[in-house]
Protein backbone atom coordinates (compact mmCIF):
# COMPACT_ATOMS: atom_id res chain seq x y z
CA UNK A 1 0.00 0.00 0.00
CA UNK A 2 3.20 2.43 0.78
CA UNK A 3 5.63 2.03 -1.31
CA UNK A 4 8.52 4.32 -0.92
CA UNK A 5 8.59 7.20 -3.24
CA UNK A 6 11.12 10.23 -3.57
CA UNK A 7 9.07 13.06 -2.63
CA UNK A 8 8.78 12.05 0.85
CA UNK A 9 12.29 12.23 3.20
CA UNK A 10 13.37 9.42 5.53
CA UNK A 11 12.03 9.74 9.02
CA UNK A 12 15.02 9.75 11.71
CA UNK A 13 16.39 6.73 12.99
CA UNK A 14 15.43 7.27 16.59
CA UNK A 15 11.38 7.03 15.46
CA UNK A 16 9.84 5.25 18.40
CA UNK A 17 8.47 2.02 18.33
CA UNK A 18 4.64 1.61 18.72
CA UNK A 19 3.60 0.59 21.98
CA UNK A 20 2.44 -2.95 21.34
CA UNK A 21 0.00 -2.85 24.29
CA UNK A 22 -2.17 -0.39 22.61
CA UNK A 23 -3.76 2.21 25.09
CA UNK A 24 -2.27 2.41 28.70
CA UNK A 25 -4.08 2.59 31.99
CA UNK A 26 -3.78 6.18 32.01
CA UNK A 27 -5.70 6.50 28.98
CA UNK A 28 -8.64 4.35 29.98
CA UNK A 29 -8.96 6.61 32.83
CA UNK A 30 -8.90 9.23 30.76
CA UNK A 31 -12.36 8.32 28.69
CA UNK A 32 -13.63 6.85 31.55
CA UNK A 33 -13.46 10.51 33.19
CA UNK A 34 -15.00 12.13 29.76
CA UNK A 35 -17.58 9.33 30.06
CA UNK A 36 -18.93 10.23 33.00
CA UNK A 37 -18.76 13.77 32.81
CA UNK A 38 -21.14 13.57 30.33
CA UNK A 39 -23.28 11.66 32.20
CA UNK A 40 -23.27 14.26 34.99
CA UNK A 41 -24.16 17.17 32.60
CA UNK A 42 -27.03 15.21 30.96
CA UNK A 43 -28.25 14.75 34.58
CA UNK A 44 -27.72 18.46 35.52
CA UNK A 45 -29.74 20.06 32.59
CA UNK A 46 -32.87 17.90 32.97
CA UNK A 47 -33.35 18.58 36.46
CA UNK A 48 -35.42 21.40 36.03
CA UNK A 49 -36.86 20.67 32.71
CA UNK A 50 -40.81 20.93 32.70
CA UNK A 51 -41.58 21.05 29.28
CA UNK A 52 -41.27 19.58 25.76
CA UNK A 53 -40.06 22.65 24.60
CA UNK A 54 -37.23 23.11 26.53
CA UNK A 55 -36.34 19.50 26.24
CA UNK A 56 -36.31 19.31 22.24
CA UNK A 57 -35.84 23.04 21.20
CA UNK A 58 -34.24 24.41 24.57
CA UNK A 59 -37.24 27.37 24.77
CA UNK A 60 -35.93 28.33 21.21
CA UNK A 61 -33.51 30.72 22.79
CA UNK A 62 -29.89 29.19 22.52
CA UNK A 63 -26.69 30.28 21.60
CA UNK A 64 -26.71 30.53 17.37
CA UNK A 65 -22.80 29.91 17.61
CA UNK A 66 -23.50 26.80 20.39
CA UNK A 67 -25.74 25.64 17.63
CA UNK A 68 -23.54 26.30 14.88
CA UNK A 69 -20.78 23.59 16.22
CA UNK A 70 -24.01 21.37 17.05
CA UNK A 71 -24.90 21.08 13.81
CA UNK A 72 -21.26 19.94 12.51
CA UNK A 73 -21.14 17.48 15.37
CA UNK A 74 -24.32 16.12 14.85
CA UNK A 75 -24.30 15.54 11.21
CA UNK A 76 -20.60 14.37 10.42
CA UNK A 77 -19.21 13.17 13.52
CA UNK A 78 -17.41 10.24 13.65
CA UNK A 79 -17.93 9.14 10.05
CA UNK A 80 -16.12 12.55 9.32
CA UNK A 81 -13.69 11.65 11.97
CA UNK A 82 -12.73 8.45 10.62
CA UNK A 83 -13.16 8.14 6.67
CA UNK A 84 -11.20 11.86 5.69
CA UNK A 85 -7.96 10.46 6.76
CA UNK A 86 -8.59 7.13 5.17
CA UNK A 87 -10.00 8.83 1.86
CA UNK A 88 -7.07 11.51 1.72
CA UNK A 89 -4.34 8.38 2.37
CA UNK A 90 -6.23 5.65 0.30
CA UNK A 91 -7.49 7.17 -2.83
CA UNK A 92 -6.42 10.38 -2.86
CA UNK A 93 -7.00 14.13 -2.39
CA UNK A 94 -9.85 15.21 -4.24
CA UNK A 95 -12.67 14.37 -2.09
CA UNK A 96 -11.71 17.74 -0.22
CA UNK A 97 -12.68 19.84 -3.22
CA UNK A 98 -15.88 19.86 -2.12
CA UNK A 99 -15.09 22.48 0.62
CA UNK A 100 -15.57 24.52 -2.48
CA UNK A 101 -19.31 24.15 -2.19
CA UNK A 102 -19.59 25.92 1.46
CA UNK A 103 -20.44 29.31 0.10
CA UNK A 104 -22.98 28.53 -2.14
CA UNK A 105 -24.31 26.18 0.54
CA UNK A 106 -24.22 29.17 2.72
CA UNK A 107 -26.00 31.25 0.05
CA UNK A 108 -28.73 28.94 -0.55
CA UNK A 109 -29.40 27.99 2.96
CA UNK A 110 -29.17 30.80 4.63
CA UNK A 111 -30.83 33.40 1.96
CA UNK A 112 -33.16 30.84 0.14
CA UNK A 113 -34.14 27.92 2.75
CA UNK A 114 -34.15 29.30 6.31
CA UNK A 115 -36.84 32.59 5.54
CA UNK A 116 -39.06 30.45 4.68
CA UNK A 117 -38.86 28.17 7.55
CA UNK A 118 -37.75 30.18 9.92
CA UNK A 119 -41.20 31.91 9.90
CA UNK A 120 -42.92 28.19 10.84
CA UNK A 121 -42.13 27.62 14.87
CA UNK A 122 -42.51 23.98 15.08
CA UNK A 123 -40.63 20.99 17.31
CA UNK A 124 -40.92 18.49 14.12
CA UNK A 125 -39.99 20.00 10.41
CA UNK A 126 -42.38 17.29 8.88
CA UNK A 127 -45.60 19.52 10.83
CA UNK A 128 -44.68 21.72 7.86
CA UNK A 129 -45.54 19.08 5.15
CA UNK A 130 -49.33 18.35 6.86
CA UNK A 131 -50.10 21.81 6.46
CA UNK A 132 -49.74 21.62 2.82
CA UNK A 133 -49.78 18.39 1.41
CA UNK A 134 -51.59 16.60 4.03
CA UNK A 135 -51.14 14.22 7.18
CA UNK A 136 -49.73 11.21 4.48
CA UNK A 137 -47.27 13.43 3.33
CA UNK A 138 -46.03 14.21 7.01
CA UNK A 139 -46.06 10.76 8.16
CA UNK A 140 -43.95 9.50 4.99
CA UNK A 141 -41.59 12.05 5.71
CA UNK A 142 -41.32 11.41 9.26
CA UNK A 143 -41.07 7.72 8.49
CA UNK A 144 -38.32 8.28 5.87
CA UNK A 145 -36.18 10.35 8.72
CA UNK A 146 -36.40 7.47 11.44
CA UNK A 147 -35.40 4.86 8.68
CA UNK A 148 -32.78 7.69 7.78
CA UNK A 149 -31.11 8.16 11.37
CA UNK A 150 -31.89 4.67 12.36
CA UNK A 151 -28.79 3.48 9.86
CA UNK A 152 -27.16 6.55 10.48
CA UNK A 153 -26.44 5.59 13.70
CA UNK A 154 -26.43 2.38 13.86
CA UNK A 155 -23.22 3.05 11.05
CA UNK A 156 -21.62 5.28 13.29
CA UNK A 157 -21.69 3.07 16.24
CA UNK A 158 -20.23 0.53 14.46
CA UNK A 159 -17.82 1.98 12.78
CA UNK A 160 -16.42 3.62 16.43
CA UNK A 161 -16.45 0.11 18.18
CA UNK A 162 -14.41 -1.10 14.98
CA UNK A 163 -12.10 1.68 15.51
CA UNK A 164 -12.02 1.23 19.27
CA UNK A 165 -11.19 -2.57 18.03
CA UNK A 166 -8.08 -1.90 15.96
CA UNK A 167 -6.84 0.14 19.05
CA UNK A 168 -6.66 -2.20 21.36
CA UNK A 169 -5.76 -5.25 19.61
CA UNK A 170 -9.04 -7.10 20.09
CA UNK A 171 -11.16 -9.54 17.82
CA UNK A 172 -14.25 -8.51 15.52
CA UNK A 173 -16.07 -10.85 18.41
CA UNK A 174 -15.88 -8.11 20.94
CA UNK A 175 -16.99 -5.21 19.02
CA UNK A 176 -20.51 -5.97 19.94
CA UNK A 177 -19.73 -5.36 23.48
CA UNK A 178 -17.63 -1.82 22.32
CA UNK A 179 -21.26 -1.23 20.96
CA UNK A 180 -23.21 -1.38 23.82
CA UNK A 181 -20.70 0.69 25.65
CA UNK A 182 -20.60 3.29 23.76
CA UNK A 183 -24.09 3.55 23.11
CA UNK A 184 -25.18 3.41 26.63
CA UNK A 185 -23.08 6.05 27.80
CA UNK A 186 -24.70 9.01 24.91
CA UNK A 187 -28.08 7.47 24.96
CA UNK A 188 -27.89 7.66 28.62
CA UNK A 189 -26.83 11.79 28.32
CA UNK A 190 -29.42 11.99 25.65
CA UNK A 191 -31.86 10.60 27.57
CA UNK A 192 -31.80 13.22 30.59
CA UNK A 193 -30.79 16.38 29.61
CA UNK A 194 -32.61 16.98 26.04
CA UNK A 195 -31.65 19.20 23.19
CA UNK A 196 -29.51 22.00 25.58
CA UNK A 197 -27.31 19.13 27.11
CA UNK A 198 -26.74 17.75 23.26
CA UNK A 199 -25.43 20.94 22.36
CA UNK A 200 -22.97 21.56 24.89
CA UNK A 201 -21.69 18.39 24.95
CA UNK A 202 -21.50 18.32 21.13
CA UNK A 203 -19.31 21.88 21.80
CA UNK A 204 -16.89 19.52 24.00
CA UNK A 205 -16.60 16.92 21.43
CA UNK A 206 -15.89 19.51 18.77
CA UNK A 207 -13.02 20.55 20.30
CA UNK A 208 -11.44 16.62 21.18
CA UNK A 209 -12.05 15.69 17.53
CA UNK A 210 -10.64 18.80 16.63
CA UNK A 211 -7.98 18.63 19.23
CA UNK A 212 -7.51 14.44 18.33
CA UNK A 213 -6.32 15.23 14.70
CA UNK A 214 -4.03 18.14 14.85
CA UNK A 215 -2.04 16.29 18.06
CA UNK A 216 -1.60 13.50 14.75
CA UNK A 217 -0.09 15.59 12.76
CA UNK A 218 2.10 17.48 15.45
CA UNK A 219 3.38 14.04 16.10
CA UNK A 220 4.28 13.40 13.04
CA UNK A 221 5.56 16.66 12.01
CA UNK A 222 7.87 16.13 14.86
CA UNK A 223 9.17 12.64 14.50
CA UNK A 224 9.74 13.59 10.40
CA UNK A 225 11.81 16.57 11.64
CA UNK A 226 8.88 18.79 9.70
CA UNK A 227 6.74 19.13 7.12
CA UNK A 228 8.33 16.77 5.04
CA UNK A 229 5.37 14.61 4.82
CA UNK A 230 3.21 17.19 2.84
CA UNK A 231 2.51 15.24 -0.68
CA UNK A 232 4.29 17.91 -3.41
CA UNK A 233 3.13 15.42 -6.63
CA UNK A 234 0.70 12.39 -7.26
CA UNK A 235 1.46 9.37 -5.07
CA UNK A 236 1.35 6.46 -6.85
CA UNK A 237 -0.94 4.77 -3.86
CA UNK A 238 -4.09 7.25 -4.87
CA UNK A 239 -7.22 6.60 -7.33
CA UNK A 240 -7.26 8.35 -10.70
CA UNK A 241 -9.48 11.12 -9.82
CA UNK A 242 -9.69 13.97 -12.72
CA UNK A 243 -11.96 17.55 -12.66
CA UNK A 244 -15.05 15.68 -14.49
CA UNK A 245 -15.70 12.14 -16.15
CA UNK A 246 -18.85 11.33 -17.90
CA UNK A 247 -17.79 7.63 -17.21
CA UNK A 248 -19.57 6.34 -14.42
CA UNK A 249 -17.50 3.86 -13.31
CA UNK A 250 -15.33 6.87 -12.10
CA UNK A 251 -15.23 6.90 -8.42
CA UNK A 252 -14.26 10.54 -7.85
CA UNK A 253 -13.89 13.80 -9.31
CA UNK A 254 -13.39 17.08 -8.31
CA UNK A 255 -17.39 18.42 -10.22
CA UNK A 256 -18.78 15.29 -8.70
CA UNK A 257 -17.37 15.84 -5.17
CA UNK A 258 -18.88 19.54 -5.23
CA UNK A 259 -21.89 18.83 -6.59
CA UNK A 260 -22.49 15.98 -4.44
CA UNK A 261 -21.86 17.66 -1.21
CA UNK A 262 -23.65 20.88 -2.21
CA UNK A 263 -26.97 18.16 -2.52
CA UNK A 264 -26.18 16.55 0.49
CA UNK A 265 -25.74 19.93 2.82
CA UNK A 266 -28.77 21.87 1.24
CA UNK A 267 -31.15 18.75 1.45
CA UNK A 268 -30.29 18.23 4.98
CA UNK A 269 -30.24 21.43 6.01
CA UNK A 270 -33.88 21.86 4.56
CA UNK A 271 -35.01 18.57 5.42
CA UNK A 272 -33.28 16.47 8.18
CA UNK A 273 -35.45 16.88 11.94
CA UNK A 274 -31.67 17.06 12.96
CA UNK A 275 -30.84 20.27 11.24
CA UNK A 276 -34.32 22.27 11.24
CA UNK A 277 -34.66 21.37 15.16
CA UNK A 278 -31.79 23.46 15.67
CA UNK A 279 -32.52 26.11 13.49
CA UNK A 280 -35.85 26.53 15.46
CA UNK A 281 -33.84 26.68 18.85
CA UNK A 282 -32.65 29.72 17.59
CA UNK A 283 -34.42 32.89 18.65
CA UNK A 284 -34.93 34.53 14.76
CA UNK A 285 -33.71 34.12 11.25
CA UNK A 286 -30.43 36.22 12.02
CA UNK A 287 -29.09 34.03 14.66
CA UNK A 288 -29.97 30.99 12.35
CA UNK A 289 -28.09 32.54 9.72
CA UNK A 290 -24.92 32.75 12.08
CA UNK A 291 -25.38 29.15 13.01
CA UNK A 292 -25.63 27.75 9.38
CA UNK A 293 -22.20 30.04 8.95
CA UNK A 294 -20.41 28.55 12.40
CA UNK A 295 -21.30 25.39 11.28
CA UNK A 296 -19.61 25.40 7.59
CA UNK A 297 -16.79 26.99 8.89
CA UNK A 298 -15.77 24.78 11.55
CA UNK A 299 -16.87 21.83 9.07
CA UNK A 300 -14.20 23.12 6.70
CA UNK A 301 -11.60 23.73 9.26
CA UNK A 302 -11.78 20.35 10.90
CA UNK A 303 -12.10 18.54 7.35
CA UNK A 304 -9.30 20.13 5.85
CA UNK A 305 -7.56 19.34 8.94
CA UNK A 306 -8.50 15.40 9.11
CA UNK A 307 -7.67 15.63 5.59
CA UNK A 308 -3.56 16.76 5.91
CA UNK A 309 -3.98 14.22 9.25
CA UNK A 310 -4.45 11.20 5.85
CA UNK A 311 -1.80 12.92 4.29
CA UNK A 312 0.70 12.69 7.25
CA UNK A 313 -0.34 9.24 7.89
CA UNK A 314 0.85 7.92 4.33
CA UNK A 315 4.31 10.12 4.61
CA UNK A 316 4.66 8.61 7.98
CA UNK A 317 4.13 5.05 7.06
CA UNK A 318 5.84 5.23 3.77
CA UNK A 319 8.82 7.23 5.69
CA UNK A 320 8.81 3.98 8.05
CA UNK A 321 7.02 0.76 6.38
CA UNK A 322 8.25 -1.44 9.21
CA UNK A 323 5.91 0.32 11.64
CA UNK A 324 3.10 -0.67 9.22
CA UNK A 325 1.15 -4.29 10.70
CA UNK A 326 1.29 -6.69 7.81
CA UNK A 327 -2.76 -6.51 7.52
CA UNK A 328 -3.12 -2.69 7.07
CA UNK A 329 -0.67 -2.72 4.25
CA UNK A 330 -3.23 -3.51 1.76
CA UNK A 331 -5.07 -0.55 0.55
CA UNK A 332 -8.96 -1.32 1.67
CA UNK A 333 -7.51 -0.90 4.78
CA UNK A 334 -6.56 2.67 4.99
CA UNK A 335 -9.83 3.20 7.07
CA UNK A 336 -7.70 1.09 9.88
CA UNK A 337 -5.10 3.22 9.84
CA UNK A 338 -5.72 6.38 11.81
CA UNK A 339 -7.41 4.53 14.72
CA UNK A 340 -4.10 2.06 14.70
CA UNK A 341 -1.68 5.08 14.40
CA UNK A 342 -3.58 6.80 17.07
CA UNK A 343 -3.62 3.96 20.12
CA UNK A 344 0.09 2.35 18.80
CA UNK A 345 1.91 5.28 17.78
CA UNK A 346 0.89 8.22 20.08
CA UNK A 347 2.22 8.34 23.58
CA UNK A 348 0.04 7.44 26.52
CA UNK A 349 -1.97 10.67 27.82
CA UNK A 350 -2.08 11.90 24.40
CA UNK A 351 -3.58 8.54 23.21
CA UNK A 352 -6.30 9.06 25.68
CA UNK A 353 -7.38 12.26 24.58
CA UNK A 354 -7.83 11.39 21.03
CA UNK A 355 -9.42 7.80 21.68
CA UNK A 356 -11.50 10.34 24.34
CA UNK A 357 -12.15 12.47 20.23
CA UNK A 358 -13.17 9.35 18.48
CA UNK A 359 -15.64 8.54 21.39
CA UNK A 360 -17.18 11.70 22.19
CA UNK A 361 -17.28 11.85 18.10
CA UNK A 362 -19.82 9.30 17.93
CA UNK A 363 -21.65 10.57 21.04
CA UNK A 364 -22.37 13.34 19.55
CA UNK A 365 -24.02 11.90 16.80
CA UNK A 366 -26.29 9.68 18.56
CA UNK A 367 -27.32 11.86 20.99
CA UNK A 368 -28.28 14.65 18.55
CA UNK A 369 -29.85 11.50 16.02
CA UNK A 370 -31.48 10.20 19.92
CA UNK A 371 -32.97 13.32 20.71
CA UNK A 372 -34.15 14.42 16.66
CA UNK A 373 -36.11 10.62 16.39
CA UNK A 374 -37.58 11.49 19.95
CA UNK A 375 -39.37 14.73 19.04
CA UNK A 376 -40.61 13.24 15.54
CA UNK A 377 -42.15 9.83 17.50
CA UNK A 378 -43.40 12.27 19.69
CA UNK A 379 -44.75 14.94 17.64
CA UNK A 380 -45.72 13.22 14.33
CA UNK A 381 -46.99 10.25 16.00
CA UNK A 382 -48.01 9.90 19.67
CA UNK A 383 -49.05 13.57 19.82
CA UNK A 384 -50.66 13.74 15.84
CA UNK A 385 -53.37 11.11 17.08
CA UNK A 386 -53.39 10.98 21.04
CA UNK A 387 -57.30 11.55 21.66
CA UNK A 388 -56.64 12.98 25.24
CA UNK A 389 -54.01 14.86 26.43
CA UNK A 390 -51.72 14.70 29.19
CA UNK A 391 -49.27 17.15 31.45
CA UNK A 392 -46.09 18.33 30.26
CA UNK A 393 -44.28 16.97 33.13
CA UNK A 394 -45.65 13.12 32.20
CA UNK A 395 -44.61 13.83 28.13
CA UNK A 396 -41.16 14.62 29.41
CA UNK A 397 -40.85 11.32 30.80
CA UNK A 398 -42.71 9.62 27.66
CA UNK A 399 -40.23 11.56 25.80
CA UNK A 400 -37.34 9.90 27.82
CA UNK A 401 -38.60 6.48 27.68
CA UNK A 402 -38.90 6.85 23.39
CA UNK A 403 -35.12 8.36 23.66
CA UNK A 404 -34.02 5.55 25.47
CA UNK A 405 -35.95 3.01 23.53
CA UNK A 406 -34.35 4.19 20.34
CA UNK A 407 -30.98 3.98 21.57
CA UNK A 408 -31.73 0.39 22.44
CA UNK A 409 -32.63 -0.80 19.18
CA UNK A 410 -29.62 1.15 17.29
CA UNK A 411 -27.33 -0.31 19.59
CA UNK A 412 -28.53 -3.77 18.52
CA UNK A 413 -29.09 -2.72 14.83
CA UNK A 414 -25.35 -1.52 14.62
CA UNK A 415 -24.23 -4.93 14.32
CA UNK A 416 -25.87 -5.75 10.47
CA UNK A 417 -23.58 -2.55 8.97
CA UNK A 418 -20.32 -4.42 8.03
CA UNK A 419 -22.34 -6.05 5.90
CA UNK A 420 -22.46 -3.16 3.49
CA UNK A 421 -19.21 -3.21 1.18
CA UNK A 422 -16.96 -0.11 0.36
CA UNK A 423 -14.93 1.90 2.50
CA UNK A 424 -16.80 4.07 5.09
CA UNK A 425 -16.95 7.37 2.15
CA UNK A 426 -18.84 4.96 -0.33
CA UNK A 427 -20.50 2.97 2.74
CA UNK A 428 -22.06 6.63 4.23
CA UNK A 429 -23.52 7.17 0.65
CA UNK A 430 -25.06 4.09 0.15
CA UNK A 431 -26.36 4.00 3.48
CA UNK A 432 -27.69 7.52 5.62
CA UNK A 433 -27.63 9.24 2.81
CA UNK A 434 -29.51 7.54 0.62
CA UNK A 435 -33.04 9.38 2.32
CA UNK A 436 -31.48 12.48 2.26
CA UNK A 437 -32.51 13.67 -1.11
CA UNK A 438 -36.18 12.48 -1.16
CA UNK A 439 -37.14 13.41 2.48
CA UNK A 440 -35.87 17.15 1.20
CA UNK A 441 -37.77 16.63 -1.96
CA UNK A 442 -40.70 16.92 0.09
CA UNK A 443 -40.62 19.87 1.75
CA UNK A 444 -39.37 21.34 -1.68
CA UNK A 445 -42.68 20.18 -3.18
CA UNK A 446 -44.55 21.46 0.16
CA UNK A 447 -42.72 24.78 0.55
CA UNK A 448 -41.91 26.03 -3.31
CA UNK A 449 -43.74 24.31 -5.73
CA UNK A 450 -47.83 25.71 -5.91
CA UNK A 451 -49.30 23.34 -7.86
CA UNK A 452 -47.53 19.75 -6.12
CA UNK A 453 -50.31 17.56 -5.23
CA UNK A 454 -49.68 14.59 -2.54
CA UNK A 455 -50.18 11.70 -5.05
CA UNK A 456 -47.25 13.03 -7.19
CA UNK A 457 -45.28 13.79 -4.14
CA UNK A 458 -45.63 10.05 -3.12
CA UNK A 459 -44.61 8.50 -6.59
CA UNK A 460 -41.53 11.19 -7.06
CA UNK A 461 -40.27 10.19 -3.79
CA UNK A 462 -40.70 6.47 -4.71
CA UNK A 463 -39.21 6.51 -8.22
CA UNK A 464 -36.26 9.07 -6.93
CA UNK A 465 -35.63 6.69 -3.67
CA UNK A 466 -35.54 3.21 -6.18
CA UNK A 467 -33.05 5.22 -8.63
CA UNK A 468 -30.75 6.48 -5.64
CA UNK A 469 -31.01 2.52 -4.61
CA UNK A 470 -30.16 1.39 -8.06
CA UNK A 471 -26.96 3.25 -7.82
CA UNK A 472 -25.79 2.71 -4.15
CA UNK A 473 -26.35 -1.06 -5.06
CA UNK A 474 -24.95 -1.12 -8.68
CA UNK A 475 -22.15 -3.65 -7.92
CA UNK A 476 -23.76 -6.20 -5.88
CA UNK A 477 -27.37 -6.11 -8.01
CA UNK A 478 -25.32 -5.63 -11.93
CA UNK A 479 -21.81 -6.93 -11.38
CA UNK A 480 -21.43 -8.91 -8.23
CA UNK A 481 -18.71 -10.90 -9.67
CA UNK A 482 -16.50 -7.79 -10.50
CA UNK A 483 -16.34 -6.94 -6.86
CA UNK A 484 -16.46 -2.86 -8.19
CA UNK A 485 -19.23 -0.70 -8.44
CA UNK A 486 -20.32 0.05 -12.52
CA UNK A 487 -22.01 3.29 -10.78
CA UNK A 488 -20.28 5.64 -8.46
CA UNK A 489 -21.44 6.79 -5.62
CA UNK A 490 -21.53 10.18 -6.00
CA UNK A 491 -24.04 10.10 -8.68
CA UNK A 492 -26.50 9.34 -6.29
CA UNK A 493 -27.48 12.32 -4.86
CA UNK A 494 -27.90 14.56 -8.37
CA UNK A 495 -30.18 11.54 -9.77
CA UNK A 496 -32.25 10.70 -6.92
CA UNK A 497 -33.01 14.76 -7.14
CA UNK A 498 -33.43 15.25 -10.56
CA UNK A 499 -35.58 11.97 -10.81
CA UNK A 500 -38.01 12.49 -7.94
CA UNK A 501 -38.26 16.66 -8.66
CA UNK A 502 -39.06 15.68 -12.34
CA UNK A 503 -41.14 12.65 -11.68
CA UNK A 504 -43.60 14.14 -8.47
CA UNK A 505 -43.77 17.40 -10.80
CA UNK A 506 -45.21 15.28 -13.79
CA UNK A 507 -47.53 13.74 -12.12
CA UNK A 508 -48.82 16.81 -10.08
CA UNK A 509 -48.93 18.49 -13.17
CA UNK A 510 -51.37 15.32 -15.05
CA UNK A 511 -53.44 15.56 -11.39
CA UNK A 512 -56.87 18.23 -11.97
CA UNK A 513 -55.90 21.61 -11.92
CA UNK A 514 -59.24 22.57 -9.43
CA UNK A 515 -58.18 19.83 -6.97
CA UNK A 516 -56.61 21.11 -4.20
CA UNK A 517 -54.30 19.02 -2.42
CA UNK A 518 -56.12 18.90 0.77
CA UNK A 519 -59.01 17.77 -1.17
CA UNK A 520 -57.05 14.82 -2.72
CA UNK A 521 -55.25 14.20 0.52
CA UNK A 522 -59.35 13.28 2.12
Amino acid sequence: MFPPVSLLAQAPASVPAAHAAGLTPIDWIIIVIYAASTIVLGWWFGRSQTSTKEYFIGSGKMNPMLIGVSLFASLLSTITYLSIPGETQGKGPVYLTNYLAYPLIFVIVAFVLLPVYMKQQVTSAYELLESKLGVSIRLLGATMFLALRLVWMSLLIYLTAAAIATMIGAEDKWIPLIVLGTGLVAVTYATLGGLRAVVITDLMQTILLYGGAVLVIAVITVRMGGFNWFPTEWNPNWDEQPVFSLDPKVRVTVIGSIVSVLIWYVCTSGGDQVSVQRFMATSDLRSARWAIGMQLIVGAVVGLTLGLAGFALLGYFQANPGLLPPELAEKSAADKIFPHFIAAHLPPVVSGLVVSGLFAAAMSSIDSGVNSITAVVSNDFIDRFRRQPISEKHHVWVARIIAFSVGAFVVLFSTTMGKVPGNITAVTNKTVNLLTVPIFCLFFFALFVKFSRPVGVWVGAIVGTAAGALIAFSGPIFTPEAGTDPVSFQWIAPVSLVTNIVVGSLVSLALPGRDSPAKIES
